[in-house]
């Protein structure tokens, strides 16, 4: 679409432009835009209050923002009454886009990055072999072959580098196998991952100096440490001085994964833990955090039970899980009791996904309900007998948050908002968390539009810049000529998640255009198809 010179229709606002074309006999040529987004109003990502702009974009890039009268596009968008806003940038995820390169569940609601890495990552796999591949190259390599829809990052994992060099054993590494570790980390970092991730099960590491030590590389690449904290209960306190320390000790950005308190007999913490992170950032240590806006959480059941069971690998524990000589030593065990009440007892702890056909009867239900279904009187015996019947791997929810501290931690400035779920689509088995299809627009909509909890402007910030920010990313996350045109289009007077915990699978609304590197691939509220996404490498990354 061709604009005309704008002195074929004079205004007022034009006339000393057009003064200066008859006294200098200037001639104008039009700007070429690949798309562009006409009478917006832009929310930068900065914080800043929104502007009127139009905003023109080529060759991947943000090229234009203002009023661009003068144009040749190959696709002009009139987004008047919509917000115009970077991409959204989710921090925590256990995306996978082998095999599900469309990324629907979050393309939808504007998130045009994903950070996966957590736990177990998709490298190293060495000696594994349970992936066609070994190294975070050959992971890439197949993502773009195949093609994307979103932009990936990805993190290594502490516990995978361990994993590839002890096993399962749980001793401290000899000097030798921290050498190796230490030469597996800078080899991911050199395939293209962007920081180390670590997952303890409570308390923090069980060998500190390990972690330190690793964490000491990242600082020689320039890059961050995301702590996930295994234990969002009874030992947080031990897990935030570990995270705390990490910053303190390799000099490196900390970021902290879905900061909450499970259990409701010590919610009354949370206030006590934001005051604790916003006191080491007074000190200089450089600590930010994510949440999700939802008071249920959502992991394996696995998560349950003693880490006597679990720390020898899934084979071990399936066959603890069916001696029924263990049963009430299960049943019994602090551990156990502790972790099943934090987790929100058996009013709270739901199934999300199971393999066996005869217990797919009981996705969405919540444990007391299928015992009472069972006709078992104690829902510890269910717990431990439908565990032994998937081979100890179980996908939950656990309902055991308080809508109050969520509500306090997302007003921390230093607090950005992230799913901890995963870019899939309607087809997704089993009852998922609702997380993984409405995170960012039930912020958008429920928490800053209906509540007023945010502004609008802040709660994009945490979905942007913010991240941005946490990662030292800086090609994106903001409206800037120069930057990368990851942008998401949202009405702000209609944008919201239309699921439940109950009916989960179901697309955000209010979001009629997503464009990732310039490309328009959610176009008036349908998925184009369109493959634009690829691999950001971390700053570590070396060129082959």
């Amino acid at each position: 679409m061709k604009r005309k010179n704008r002195c074929t229709h004079p205004r007022l606002a034009n006339l000393l432009y057009c003064l200066a074309l008859l006294i200098f006999g200037h001639t104008v040529s039009a700007q070429t835009y690949d798309v562009l987004l006409m009478n917006g109003r832009v929310i930068d990502g900065s914080g800043n209050p929104w502007y009127y702009a139009d905003v023109g974009i080529k060759d991947g890039v943000i090229t234009a923002i203002g009023k661009l009268d003068e144009f040749d596009a190959e696709r002009t968008v009139d987004v008047s009454g919509l917000i115009v806003a970077p991409g959204f940038i989710d921090l925590h995820t256990h995306t996978d886009l082998l095999g599900n390169p469309l990324a629907e569940s979050k393309i939808r609601q504007g998130v045009t990055l994903d950070i996966m890495g957590e736990s177990s990552t998709v490298a190293p796999r060495d000696g594994l072999n349970d992936e066609p591949w070994d190294t975070f190259t050959g992971y890439f390599d197949r993502l773009h072959e195949q093609g994307i829809s979103m932009n990936i990052i990805s993190h290594v994992s502490e516990g995978q580098i361990r994993r590839v060099v002890k096993g399962y054993d749980t001793t401290p590494a000899t000097p030798q196998e921290m050498q190796q570790m230490i030469a597996l980390l800078e080899r991911s970092l050199k395939e293209g991952a962007w920081g180390m991730v670590t997952r303890f099960e409570s308390g923090g590491p069980p060998y500190p100096e390990e972690v330190i030590s690793l964490s000491k590389v990242l600082a020689d690449y320039n890059t961050v440490y995301f702590s996930h904290i295994g234990s969002e209960g009874y030992e947080q306190q031990k897990e935030l001085d570990f995270a705390f320390s990490v910053a303190r000790e390799a000099g490196i950005p900390v970021h902290i994964l879905h900061l909450k308190i499970r259990g409701q007999e010590i919610w009354h913490e949370v206030p006590d833990y934001v005051r604790q992170i916003q006191r080491a950032r007074d000190m200089g240590l450089d600590i930010t955090a994510n949440q999700y806006p939802y008071t249920a959480m959502s992991h394996g059941w696995s998560a349950n039970f003693p880490l006597w069971m679990r720390e020898d690998g899934p084979q071990q524990f399936s066959a603890y899980l069916n001696d029924r000589a263990l049963r009430e030593r299960i049943k019994s065990d602090p551990e156990f009791i502790a972790w099943s009440k934090e987790h929100g007892w058996w009013e709270g702890i739901a199934m999300a996904r199971v393999s066996q056909p005869e217990n797919k009867q009981y996705e969405g239900m919540r444990l007391v309900e299928i015992a009472a279904m069972r006709g078992e009187e104690d829902p510890a015996d269910t717990i431990i007998s439908l565990m032994a019947s998937e081979g100890g791997s179980i996908s939950g929810v656990f309902h055991n948050q308080s809508e109050e501290n969520v509500r306090l931690i997302m007003t921390q400035p230093w607090v950005s908002i992230a799913s901890d779920g995963s870019a899939i689509d309607l087809d997704a088995p089993g009852v998922p968390h609702p997380r993984s299809y409405g995170t960012n627009v039930k912020v958008l909509g429920h928490y800053a539009r209906d509540e007023g909890v945010l502004t609008l402007e802040d709660a994009v910030r945490k979905m942007t810049s913010l991240p941005a920010q946490a990662l030292g990313l800086k090609d994106r996350g903001l409206i800037r000529e120069g930057l990368a045109a990851d942008i998401a289009v949202f009405d702000p007077l209609t944008v919201r998640d239309t699921n439940t915990f109950e009916y989960p699978k179901s697309y955000a609304a209010g979001v009629p255009f997503v464009l990732v590197n310039g490309v328009l691939v959610v176009d008036k509220g349908e998925h184009t198809g369109a493959l634009p996404g690829r691999v950001l490498y971390g700053p570590g990354y070396e060129e082959p």
